[in-house]
């Protein structure tokens, strides 16, 4: 009888762990899908910006023609983040992934994405003085505003992009707590919790 207890016992907290496991897995799978594919909007926001800038560079003058421009050169650097987080998030194995790891991870992401928020108001708040300051230069006004009005626009889109991002991804936070709930801390020991 104590063999079968035992065994009941190994068997039960082998499937919980197991059971916990996959839910970890299936979490940072769709955790990874869900970075895969905001690098590939960015991505595609920057080809966009690049084809159609380069060519309406070339075909327009006056403030437009530097509009344009500033267009195609931001988005060569969201090209650039893109491919490198797409590319780095693509070679992630989401088996790598411990709970705390995981925690870890998704609470770093979030940072990121509300830092980057903040840096876009700023873009932002930069382009609104290049288009003030375009309305005194001297020198070249038009190319003040086209690049400011470039940047309000790219400020936006990223301050878009970015809290988006960080609204998808904060979502999956209740699938972190319904795993942590799983576990029970004591002064004993550690156990699982099994609902059903």
């Amino acid at each position: 009888m104590k063999h079968f207890l035992l065994t009941s016992t190994f068997l039960c907290f082998t499937f919980l762990a197991w059971n916990q496991s996959d839910l970890l897995l299936q979490y940072n799978q769709t955790r990874l899908q869900k970075q895969e594919t905001a690098m590939k909007i960015l991505g595609s926001w920057a080809i966009g910006n690049i084809a159609v800038g380069t060519i309406m560079s070339t075909r327009t003058d006056g403030s437009t023609k530097y509009f344009h421009q500033m267009n195609a050169g931001w988005n060569l650097i969201n090209l650039a983040i893109a491919g490198a987080g797409w590319y780095g998030v693509s070679r992630i194995d989401p088996s790598n992934f411990d709970l705390y790891t995981s925690i870890q991870e998704q609470n770093k992401l979030q940072k990121i994405l509300l830092f980057n928020a903040g840096l876009d108001v700023g873009y932002m708040a930069g382009g609104a003085y290049l288009v003030e300051r375009s309305k005194n230069a001297d020198n070249r006004p038009e190319r003040l505003e086209g690049w400011g009005k470039s940047i309000i626009l790219q400020g936006a889109f990223l301050f878009a992009f970015d809290l988006t991002a960080y609204l998808v991804l904060s979502s999956d936070n209740a699938k972190l707590q319904s795993i942590l709930e799983q576990l029970s801390l004591s002064g004993k020991g550690i156990g699982f919790i099994w609902s059903f």
